[in-house]
C-alpha cells in the first residue's frame, strides 16, 4: 500500500470518526432535552390533575391504572412523590411517557404518547447519518488530493535521487514550500552537490596522474626497444606494456566520467561482425555462435571495446569454455568459472576494486570501461550467475544512442 493510499485512508478514517462522535453527541443531547421537556410538561399536567382530584373535580387523570409500569408504581407507592417514566415502544404500541403520584390510597397517573418525539429523533438521526457520510466523503476526497500532492513531490524527489544514483549528477530536485518534503529535496540537492564535487576531484586527480605518467611511460617504451634481446628485456618489456595499458585505461575512464566528452560515431553493422573482431582482439579459444542476425546502428569501435573487455574478463577470472552468443542485437558472453562476485552483482563494477579471492590479479578498470562505453551507446550490460554455474554477461544494443 502506497503512501498516497495510506494518507487518504487516515484522513477519511479521521473524518468518519469525528462525524460519528459528533453525531452520537448530538443524538444524546437531543434525546435528553426531548425527554426532559416532555417530562416537565406531563408532570405539570399531573400537578393540575392531582389538585382537581383532591377537590373532587374531574381531573382527567387515570386512577389506579392497571397498565401502569411496575417500576413507576413501586416508586410512588413507597413514598409520596411525583415521578415520570418513559415506557419504550413494544410490539403493541409506540413509546409512552407516564407521570404518577399518590393521592390518599389511590394512584393518579397521566399518560402521553411519546411517538412525536421518537419520530423527531429518528428524523434527526437520518440527517446526522447523511451529514456524516457527506463529511466522510469530503474528507476522503480531500485526503486523496492532499496525498496526491505530497506523493507527487516525494515521487519527483525519489526519481531525481535515482537519476543521480544512475550517474546524472547534474539533475536536481526543485523543492517548493518550507515543509519536510521541501527539506528532503534540499537535502538531496546538497548530497548531489557534495557527491559531484568529490567525484570531479577524484576524476581530475586520476586524469592528471595518468597524463603525467604518459610521457615517462612513452620514454620507457622507447628505451625498452633499445635493450639487447634476452630474458631481461622480455621481462622489462612486459612490465612496461602493462604500465602503458594501465595509463591508457585510466585516461579512458577519466574521459568517460565527463558527460558529453565522448560521442558515438554510429554506422549500420551486423553484431556478428563485431563479435568476431572482438574475439580476435581478446583471445583465440572463443566459441562464437550466431543464433539470429539483425542489423544495428551503433559505434563499432566502442562495441568491440566492450566485448573485448568482457571476453578478457571471462578468460582472466573465469574458466573455459568461453562462448559468445549473438541473438539479434543481444550478445551473451559466458564462461564456466566461479561466477561474478556478490558485490559486483549487487553494486555493479567498481574501479580499482576486485574480489580478494580472484586467482588472477586486476584493478577493476575493465568492467568500469564497459559501463562507461555502454552509457555512451545507451546500451545495457547486465551480469548474472546462471544456476548451472559460471558467469554470464549480456550486452543489449539497438536502444538508440543518447
Amino acid at each position: 500500500m502506497g503512501l498516497r493510499t495510506k494518507t487518504a485512508l487516515v484522513i477519511a478514517a479521521t473524518a468518519a470518526i469525528v462525524a460519528t462522535l459528533i453525531g452520537l453527541l448530538v443524538h444524546q443531547r437531543t434525546a435528553e432535552e426531548q425527554q426532559t421537556n416532555a417530562a416537565r410538561a406531563v408532570d405539570a399536567r399531573l400537578v393540575d390533575a392531582a389538585a382537581d382530584y383532591a377537590s373532587g373535580t374531574d381531573s382527567g387523570a387515570l386512577v389506579n391504572p392497571p397498565d401502569l409500569p411496575a417500576a413507576l408504581r413501586r416508586t410512588v407507592t413507597d413514598r409520596p412523590v411525583r415521578a415520570t417514566f418513559l415506557q419504550p415502544a413494544d410490539g403493541s404500541g409506540p413509546p409512552v411517557l407516564w407521570a404518577a403520584t399518590r393521592s390518599g390510597r389511590d394512584i393518579l397517573a397521566i399518560r402521553r404518547s411519546y411517538a412525536p418525539q421518537a419520530r423527531a429523533l429518528a428524523s434527526l438521526d437520518r440527517v446526522l447519518v447523511g451529514s456524516g457520510a457527506t463529511v466522510t466523503a469530503l474528507g476522503c476526497a480531500l485526503g486523496v488530493l492532499a496525498a496526491a500532492g505530497a506523493g507527487r513531490r516525494i515521487t519527483a524527489s525519489a526519481r531525481t535521487a535515482q537519476r543521480i544514483a544512475d550517474g546524472d549528477l547534474t539533475d536536481r530536485v526543485r523543492p517548493t514550500g518550507k515543509d519536510e518534503i521541501a527539506r528532503l529535496g534540499a537535502a538531496v540537492n546538497t548530497m548531489a552537490d557534495a557527491l559531484s564535487a568529490r567525484l570531479e576531484a577524484e576524476r581530475q586527480v586520476t586524469a592528471d596522474i595518468a597524463h603525467e605518467l604518459r610521457t615517462p611511460v612513452a620514454g620507457l617504451v622507447t628505451a625498452v626497444g633499445l635493450l639487447p634481446p634476452g630474458r631481461p628485456a622480455e621481462l622489462v618489456s612486459g612490465g612496461v606494456e602493462t604500465l602503458r595499458n594501465l595509463v591508457e585505461n585510466v585516461l579512458e575512464v577519466a574521459r568517460l566520467d565527463v558527460p558529453g566528452v565522448e560521442q558515438a560515431q554510429c554506422e549500420e553493422i551486423l553484431p556478428s561482425t563485431l563479435a568476431r573482431r572482438a574475439a580476435a582482439l581478446a583471445a583465440e579459444d572463443i566459441e562464437i555462435r550466431i543464433h539470429r542476425e539483425s542489423v544495428v546502428t551503433t559505434d563499432p569501435r566502442r562495441v568491440e571495446r566492450i566485448l573485448a573487455n568482457l571476453l578478457t574478463n571471462a578468460h582472466r577470472h573465469g574458466a573455459p569454455p568461453v562462448t559468445l552468443d549473438v541473438d539479434g542485437t543481444t550478445l551473451h558472453i559466458r564462461d564456466h568459472g566461479p561466477g561474478f562476485p556478490t558485490d559486483l552483482l549487487t553494486h555493479g563494477p567498481q574501479r580499482f576494486h576486485t574480489t580478494p579471492h580472484a586467482h588472477t590479479p586486476g584493478i577493476g578498470l575493465g568492467l568500469t570501461i564497459v559501463t562507461g562505453q555502454a552509457r555512451v551507446l545507451n546500451a545495457r550490460v547486465t551480469y548474472e550467475n546462471p544456476a548451472d554455474g559460471g558467469a554470464l554477461a549480456t550486452l543489449r544494443l539497438g536502444e538508440g544512442v543518447g
